[in-house]
């Protein structure tokens, strides 16, 4: 209790009395609290309190009156107030119910420097306030350190390092009088400086050159740590070494630094385990960021507020999502890659000058073969129409790998009417049933149907028809793919699936950052047969991918457009029907007439498959009866199958494309931030924080107990990093 005479501290004597006895009824939690009254808060409480008078403040006369009805605490409650507990209410109250925030939120304010006595002891600003403690202390200063000692202890706090005895010489036979000066500068520009201080900002950062978990794989994330250490022995400014980490990706024409700073924001633990659910661990690294954002740059633990409202906690939980969904902008994936050595994405590929310059020409080179292309496609009417005059008439759909028409097992193989070597392996409970076209294979799930064929590279056009018919719409199911693994390769290679009824065809280096994936608008008919062909043009773009359905193209939409690395080499090289480890397979699903190509169809080519006689009516077709869509659909096929200066080209432009891809892949890749460029994703407060219970919607914002966001500021991580270091935070100030 304060003694009389002494100011009634708020802080230690009022806020826990209010804490114990009223927030029961009156505090944060929403569920609990009665009669709209926050007395939690300033703004609140200071509704029912006169500041210097309490015998007029609602509170005091509710915890002094005699009514049982009025009384507050209620009688019942079994927290009434003793007699000195309420005269120290009273007091507060009458001396003017002053109400501190706590101190680490208050304005940073400059002192005024104190003038002890001897104050001409002190060399700096900073020795006044020491000087003062030690005279309140009545202790005197200790005699000045002897240079040997000088050095030592300067050394050390500069770079962790003893000085030599050459320079220790140096320093003590230096009678020059700026010789202390001059160690210093020199310690400042030693190499080992940055690493120095690099170690705690590292420690801050937790950074670790693996994953962590069980399977702890490494990780090259080194290249992050090289830039700390030059951006201390750089002196890179404060709020610039803020700025970039947390949102070098957003400024105007990043640099690769101020990309490579982020990384930063990718350091926490990674998992791989079997079993894990991406999502949930995805949601567990957002988190790490909000977190380590907390400790690092505010020097606040922001955990607590995770799950609940806290009664002293000045970040609610709502605002912990708040601060979270800065952070919950990246298109990544909960896991990284077990059978390959991709880098989870987003990353950064790293490259000197030179580098650079080669992989620019080389996209040159790639660019201006595509040019040559388009010049000879456009140069080929006299070609084409004497084509027309002497075209073939009967149909031919060259570059065809594989025709599986799973019409029976031979030799408890399935066979492929191209190549004997290549038949399909399948279990036999895959079982041959009725089909499209005579029989058809219906499919287990489990039981994949390896084909002997499809091992395309991401800069290879190829195709891919069958007949399908599927019992269901899932959230996910794996129709077929040309990869090891779903989330333990990252999906690497090449895939066709069903995502909620809807048909989705990718290429894929690592899911979901580096992949291009296209989705049809309409969902598949459930119990039908229909045909789908998926065809890719060798580009590494979206736009590069078709669905057809029934031999019309699809309407879709591009949900992924950044394949920027290669699509081989998951520890898988052909294509498997149904099944894939650790998806869910094609259960029931029924698949017919497989046919795999290793080039483009074009659409007369995908309507022949079909219905059989698209191509073969167009062929038969009289010139001067074709209008111009059969016209069109004739050239396309012309090009691509019967004019050899096209196709050499297409070779050569692939042959450029791989050159590009060669050099990419050879590349430093690592971890950084970057946004996500299609369908941002939303964040909800997770009730008790848990990553599948979503309640409330929220938007960025900051803490209400921390300076209002700057007027203007974009409300993404570059908007955070200006409020963080704006001149009023006093958590960073």
């Amino acid at each position: 209790m304060a003694a009389l005479g002494q100011a009634v501290d708020f802080e230690n004597q009022i806020k826990p009395l209010l804490s114990d006895r009223c927030f029961t009824c009156h505090g944060p939690d929403e569920n609990t609290r009665k009669a709209d009254l926050h007395l939690y808060s300033k703004e609140g409480a200071m509704d029912i309190i006169t500041p210097g008078k309490p015998e007029t403040s609602e509170l005091f006369k509710r915890l002094v009156t005699t009514d049982p009805d009025d009384l507050m605490p209620p009688p019942d409650s079994n927290l009434s107030l003793s007699a000195e507990e309420k005269d120290l209410i009273r007091r507060w109250i009458a001396e003017g119910a002053e109400w501190k925030e706590h101190w680490a939120f208050a304005p940073v304010k400059q002192p005024t420097i104190p003038k002890p006595p001897k104050a001409n002891w002190a060399k700096n600003e900073i020795d006044h306030f020491t000087l003062t403690k030690m005279t309140e202390a009545k202790v005197a200063p200790s005699p000045e350190a002897n240079r040997e000692k000088l050095i030592r202890r300067l050394s050390f706090d500069l770079t962790g390092l003893p000085p030599s005895l050459d320079e220790i010489d140096r320093f003590v036979n230096d009678d020059s009088p700026n010789a202390y000066e001059k160690i210093v500068d020199r310690l400042l520009g030693h190499p080992r400086f940055g690493e120095h201080l690099a170690v705690h900002w590292l420690d801050l950062a937790r950074y670790s050159d693996t994953y962590g978990y069980q399977v702890d794989r490494n990780r090259h994330v080194w290249p992050w740590r090289d830039w700390v250490i030059r951006a201390f022995n750089e002196n890179l400014p404060y709020d610039d070494f803020l700025t970039w980490q947390l949102a070098g990706d957003l400024l105007p024409d990043p640099t690769d630094d101020q990309r490579l700073a982020t990384t930063f924001n990718r350091l926490h633990p990674q998992k791989v385990e079997g079993g894990s659910v991406p999502e949930e661990f995805r949601v567990e690294y957002v988190a790490d960021r909000n977190h380590t954002f907390g400790t690092a740059m505010l020097g606040l633990t922001l955990e607590c507020a995770r799950c609940h409202d806290h009664k002293y906690d000045p970040i609610s939980q709502k605002e912990y999502y708040q601060f979270f969904s800065f952070f919950n902008t990246i298109d990544e994936s909960g896991l990284y890659s077990y059978f390959t050595p991709s880098v989870p994405t987003p990353t950064l590929l790293m490259s000197n000058d030179a580098a650079k310059e080669q992989i620019d020409a080389a996209k040159k080179f790639a660019e201006n073969e595509a040019a040559e292309l388009e010049k000879i496609r456009q140069a080929a009417e006299e070609s084409f129409a004497k084509w027309l005059s002497d075209r073939p008439a009967e149909v031919a759909l060259p570059g065809q790998l594989g025709h599986y028409p799973f019409d029976e097992y031979k030799d408890g193989k399935l066979p492929n009417l191209l190549s004997d070597s290549n038949r399909a392996s399948s279990s036999s409970r895959n079982k041959i049933v009725p089909g499209k076209n005579g029989n058809a294979l219906q499919l287990t799930g489990d039981d994949g149907v390896n084909l002997g064929v499809g091992n395309f590279k991401r800069t290879q056009p190829f195709s891919v028809a069958l007949w399908m018919n599927t019992p269901h719409h899932k959230e996910r199911t794996v129709v077929f793919s040309r990869s090891k693994a779903w989330t333990d390769a990252g999906s690497r290679g090449y895939q066709m699936l069903l995502r909620d009824g809807h048909l989705s065809t990718s290429l894929i280096h690592f899911w979901p950052g580096n992949a291009i994936n296209i989705r049809t608008t309409a969902k598949l008919p459930k119990n039908e047969w229909h045909h789908v062909t998926i065809t890719y043009d060798g580009s590494t773009r979206a736009a590069g991918l078709a669905i057809y359905v029934d031999g019309k193209p699809a309407d879709t939409e591009i949900h992924k457009d950044n394949l920027y690395k290669n699509i081989t080499g998951g520890g898988n090289d052909h294509i498997v029907i149904g099944q894939r480890f650790r998806d869910v397979g094609f259960a029931k699903g029924l698949v017919d007439d497989f046919r795999v190509f290793d080039r483009e169809l074009t659409s007369a080519e995908v309507a022949q498959l079909h219905d059989g006689q698209t191509l073969a009516k167009l062929l038969a077709k009289p010139t001067d009866a074709l209008g111009q869509a059969e016209r069109d659909a004739l050239r396309a096929y012309y090009l691509t199958t019967a004019n050899e200066s096209y196709t050499k080209q297409l070779a050569k432009l692939r042959a450029a494309r791989e050159k590009v891809t060669q050099l990419l892949d050879d590349k430093t890749e690592i971890m950084v931030m970057e946004e996500m460029k299609v369908k941002p994703r939303s964040t909800f407060v997770l009730n008790r924080g848990v990553y599948d219970q979503p309640g409330e919607r929220v938007g960025p914002e900051t803490p209400a107990i921390l300076p209002p966001f700057p007027k203007g500021a974009p409300r993404n991580r570059l908007g955070l990093a200006q409020w963080l270091t704006a001149a009023d935070n006093p958590l960073a100030s």
